[in-house]
C-alpha cells in the first residue's frame, strides 16, 4: 500500500500532478539541483528547530524514520516519556514525524507542537500542516488538549545570550485546527486515493491558473503545450486570477494571441503591446527629466547580506539583514570614468560597526546615491543607525539622497520585450547591455552571495575556499554597481 508523507499531502494541497510525480517519478522530481535559496530554506528549518528544542530540556530526539522510529515511538509511549521530538507515526497509508509530543502528566493526553522558522504563524499552510498530523496521531488513540505553532518572534532584540522564551512565539492554534480536521481528514482520503494512481493523472495541473512564481515543480514537464514565456509572465497576473482563468479557460497561452480589448491593467498591457510590437516604448522627455535631478558626482550602491532567522549578535531581531559587502562605483560626471570603492567583511563578528566606517569614508557629504530597490538599501540604512548610534546621521542624510534608479522602469519610462514584464537588474542589463552578463560569475545573484559569505562567517571554509568565495562575492557585487552605471549610461544617452 502507498505511503503518503506529510510532506506530500502539503505539495498535494499545492499541485496534485506535483505530488504524483514526487511519489512515482522522484529521479524525475529531483532531477533538477536544489537552487540556493531552497537550500538556505532547509538549512534555516534545521538552525531554528534546533534552537527551539532547547526550550523542553526533557525531550529525547529520535533519529530513526523508518520501522525502528516507529517501534520506538510506540515504546515511548508506553513508558510514558515527558518530551519527544520528531517521534514516528506510520497508518492507513499516511506518515508524520512530529516536531515536539509532549505528554500531560496528570491526564492520557498529549500537546502537540509544530515548529517553523517563521515570524508568525501563516493559516493557509501551517495549519493543515499540524491537522493532517493530529488525523493521524488520532488514527493511534492519543488525545489532545492542545495543538501549537511555535516560530519565532519579530519583536525580540538580541542583547547578550539569546533568550528562548523571547526568541519563540508558541501559539495555540487548537480552536482553528479543531475546525479544520474534518476537511483535512477528507482530504487526505482523497490525497491518497489520487497518488495511488500507477498512471499519470491526465490534463494539466493545478498550477496553469497560477502566475509563474506559484508553478510548481513539474510545471514545465507537465504542460508542455505552454511557451516558456506565456500568459503567465504578465506582471502580477497572479493576483489577476479570474484574467488568468478567463485566457487559459479560452485557450490563450502566448501574449500573441490576448484579444486587444481584454481587459488588463496599465503596466500588463504595455507588455503585451511592446511583445506584439517587437519594440521597445521609451518616454526620452521623462527619463530625461528624471536624471536631470541627481546631483553629482553619482555613487552607485548596492548591499550584500545574510538574512539570518536567529538573530546572531547583539541589536539584531529574527530575519534581520545583516549587512557584510557593499560596491560603490563613484561618478564625478556624465563624461567621466566611474571610480570603484568595496567592502566585505570577512570575519566572524558583526560586520556593521566596520562597514558603517568604510562607507563614511567613502560617500562624500554631496551627491546622488543611486541604487536598485530603495526600500532595501534605506531599510539596511535605518537598521544600521538604529545598532549604531554614531551612525544615525549619516545614514539618515544618505537616505535623503538616495534614488532609486528601478523608478525608471516600475514607471514604465522604458518598457522593452526582453524584460518580459520584470524590473530586476537582471532581467533589464542583459537587454540593454547584453555584452555584460551575470552568466558567467561563479555567484550569479543574492541568495547565492548570502550562503558564500555565511561560509567565511561560520568558519565552514578552508583558508583557500575563502579566498576563492571572497574573490567571488567582489566580484559578483562589483558588477551590480557596475550594471546600474552602464543602465544609468544607456538612459543618459536617450
Amino acid at each position: 500500500m502507498l505511503t503518503i508523507s506529510k510532506t506530500d499531502y502539503m505539495i498535494y494541497r499545492e499541485c496534485r500532478k506535483d505530488a504524483w510525480f514526487k511519489v512515482h517519478q522522484p529521479e524525475l522530481y529531483f532531477s533538477k539541483e536544489l537552487s540556493e535559496f531552497a537550500k538556505a530554506l532547509i538549512e534555516t528549518g534545521n538552525e531554528v528547530e534546533l534552537e527551539a528544542r532547547k526550550l523542553f530540556p526533557d525531550g529525547v530526539l529520535l533519529t530513526d524514520r523508518k520501522e525502528a522510529g516507529r517501534k520506538e515511538t510506540q515504546e515511548h509511549l508506553q513508558k510514558g516519556t515527558p518530551t519527544l521530538f520528531q517521534a514516528v507515526f506510520s497508518k492507513d497509508g499516511f506518515f508524520a514525524a512530529v516536531d515536539v509530543l509532549q505528554k500531560n502528566a496528570d491526564v492520557n493526553t498529549y500537546v502537540i507542537s509544530e515548529i517553523k522558522a517563521t515570524n508568525e504563524t501563516k493559516t493557509k499552510e501551517h495549519l493543515p500542516d499540524l491537522a493532517f498530523q493530529v488525523c493521524l496521531l488520532q488514527k493511534f488513540g492519543l488525545e489532545f488538549s492542545r495543538m501549537n505553532i511555535i516560530h519565532l518572534n519579530n519583536e525580540y532584540v538580541r542583547s547578550g545570550d539569546l533568550v528562548l522564551s523571547q526568541l519563540f512565539t508558541i501559539e495555540d492554534v487548537t480552536d482553528q485546527v479543531l475546525e479544520l480536521l474534518p476537511i483535512v481528514k477528507l482530504d487526505m482520503d482523497q490525497a491518497l486515493t489520487y497518488l495511488s494512481a500507477e498512471v499519470e493523472p491526465a490534463g494539466a495541473c493545478d498550477c496553469v491558473y497560477k502566475g509563474r512564481s506559484g508553478h510548481c515543480t513539474m510545471f514545465r514537464h507537465i504542460n508542455t503545450h505552454i511557451p516558456e514565456y506565456s500568459v503567465h509572465d504578465i506582471s502580477r497576473i497572479g493576483n489577476s486570477k479570474k484574467k488568468l482563468t478567463d485566457l487559459i479557460d479560452s485557450g490563450v497561452y502566448t501574449l500573441d494571441e490576448i484579444p486587444v480589448d481584454f481587459s488588463l491593467t496599465d503596466n500588463q498591457r504595455n507588455q503585451v503591446d511592446v511583445y506584439k510590437a517587437g519594440r521597445a516604448m521609451v518616454n526620452p522627455i521623462s527619463i530625461a527629466e528624471e536624471l536631470d535631478k541627481l546631483i553629482y558626482p553619482l555613487y552607485f550602491l548596492d548591499y550584500e547580506t545574510y538574512p539570518c532567522a536567529v538573530p546572531r549578535f547583539d541589536g539584531f531581531s529574527p530575519y534581520n539583514q545583516i549587512p557584510f559587502q557593499y560596491s560603490l562605483h563613484i561618478l564625478e560626471s556624465p563624461e567621466a570614468e566611474p571610480s570603484h570603492k568595496d567592502f566585505l567583511y570577512e570575519g566572524t563578528n558583526d560586520p556593521s560597526p566596520d562597514l558603517f566606517a568604510a562607507l563614511s569614508r567613502d560617500i562624500g557629504p554631496v551627491g546622488s546615491v543611486l541604487v536598485w530597490n530603495k526600500k532595501f538599501e534605506q531599510g539596511i540604512n535605518q537598521q544600521l543607525a538604529s545598532r549604531l548610534p554614531a551612525a544615525a546621521p549619516f545614514m539618515s542624510d544618505v537616505n535623503s539622497r538616495v534614488y532609486d534608479l528601478m523608478d525608471i522602469f516600475t514607471a514604465q519610462l522604458y518598457v522593452h520585450p526582453g524584460f518580459k514584464g520584470k524590473t530586476s537588474i537582471k532581467n533589464v542589463l542583459p537587454t540593454l547591455v547584453p555584452e555584460l552578463s551575470y552568466k558567467e560569475l561563479n555567484i550569479k545573484e543574492g541568495g547565492t552571495a548570502s550562503q558564500r559569505w555565511n561560509q567565511i562567517a561560520t568558519n565552514r571554509a578552508t583558508e583557500a575556499e575563502k579566498r576563492q568565495i571572497v574573490s567571488d562575492l567582489k566580484t559578483y557585487c562589483g558588477l551590480d554597481t557596475y550594471a546600474m552605471y552602464v543602465i544609468w549610461k544607456h538612459l543618459y544617452n536617450l
